[in-house]
């Protein structure tokens, strides 16, 4: 029996280039794993951050006993809940009733994959970024009402009707905004006029970013755009249903809305969600407005002062992990103080403000950049 030994050498190559692919798959999982640790460790720093700052607003004690300044009460609640019977309703939907929380949890997960939280610090950069954060943002009310319509409650139902209300009224101002930083980043780049239809529109994160850093914090988009960032905070807080926007839940009812029914690993699973969705809102908030990762004085780029570039990358990087997190978490500050500081809106105002009000200033804000961009042509 006479063996070709190209035969040979041609199966070898097969089957060592399988044996990466296997690998290089398995090597993807990790940054995709890390990721979700560290959103991890975020939720439960917020849940620890807003306890804390909401007892010093009402001047009282805080959480303090589970761990060193209670920093382990998000951990002890989470296990209750996750140990706790789960209840489902006799005549309801169960089928809706135990989807629906998932797709309003892996929905706003996915919106972490186009976040950039330093220099090539990101899962996919993708042209269309910001508008598929967008997109998929849009699914999580779907989630909401199928857990209302599910429960077979009519509170649950009018509170999913209520969230899928909200949600419509400020994702369109929210897009106006997002749409009026992307018309004037190409516009700038290409000195052309693009129009929102175009392919080439370009909305990735990190060029976003990376033209906020000429000019250090004076080319932030905060200051670009004043009227855009106002409509923004105020969309994100409404699409986060935080006070004064929480109409869903509102707690005065004695009812959560789409959560009444729900108990256990489903009930901790929409509080999940709503601070996941917290915290990208807060990362985009910096990303779009405060820069990202860059932090200069204008013509004095903080990496070269302290000389980070000569450094370890490693150490570049947790640089511009710090200064992505402490944007948004200043953010969160902001938001958490609204919380007990402004009284909660009836749902005919909550509609009125987000239709009547911010959608004409976000298309005035839409229509000024253009015009701008093209005085400056």
């Amino acid at each position: 029996m006479i063996i070709d030994t190209t035969e040979v050498q041609t199966i070898n190559s097969f089957s060592t280039s399988g044996f990466f692919k296997e690998v290089y798959g398995l090597i993807w999982i990790i940054p995709i794993l890390t990721l979700i640790l560290e959103i991890t460790i975020g939720v439960l720093v917020i849940v620890w951050l807003e306890r804390e700052i909401s007892a010093a607003i009402q001047q009282r004690i805080g959480p303090e006993y589970a761990g060193p300044l209670g920093i382990l009460q998000a951990i002890a609640d989470g296990t209750k809940l996750h140990l706790k019977e789960d209840l489902l309703p006799s005549r309801g939907d169960i089928r809706l009733f135990s989807v629906g929380p998932s797709i309003a949890v892996i929905s706003v997960l996915l919106s972490y994959l186009v976040i950039p939280f330093g220099y090539r610090l990101v899962l996919a950069d993708l042209g269309i970024g910001v508008f598929l954060w967008i997109a998929i943002s849009s699914i999580a009310p779907i989630g909401l009402l199928m857990s209302g319509y599910g429960s077979n409650n009519k509170y649950s139902f009018s509170g999913g009707l209520r969230a899928a209300a909200q949600s419509i009224s400020y994702e369109i101002p929210l897009t106006l905004c997002v749409l009026s930083i992307s018309l004037r980043l190409e516009i700038g780049r290409n000195d052309q006029v693009v129009l929102p239809y175009d392919s080439d529109l370009d909305s990735s994160t990190v060029d976003i970013v990376e033209a906020q850093s000429k000019y250090g914090f004076w080319g932030w988009n905060l200051w670009r755009q004043p009227i855009g960032f106002l409509v923004f905070l105020i969309s994100s807080l409404a699409e986060c249903e935080r006070l004064p926007f929480d109409l869903p839940e509102a707690e005065e009812e004695l009812v959560a809305g789409y959560q009444t029914e729900y108990s256990g690993i489903k009930y901790a699973l929409f509080y999940l969600a709503s601070y996941l969705n917290l915290l990208v809102s807060s990362l985009f908030v910096t990303v779009l407005y405060l820069g990202g990762w860059n932090f200069s004085i204008p013509y004095i780029p903080i990496p070269e002062l302290f000389r980070i570039n000569q450094m370890a990358g490693i150490f570049g990087m947790t640089i511009d992990i710090f200064i992505t997190l402490a944007k948004a978490y200043l953010f969160l500050f902001i938001s958490i103080t609204t919380r007990w500081t402004l009284p909660r809106m009836r749902i005919d105002q909550l509609l009125n403000l987000g239709w009547k009000f911010l959608l004409p200033i976000s298309l005035g804000n839409l229509l000024l950049t253009t015009s701008s961009q093209l005085v400056s042509l």
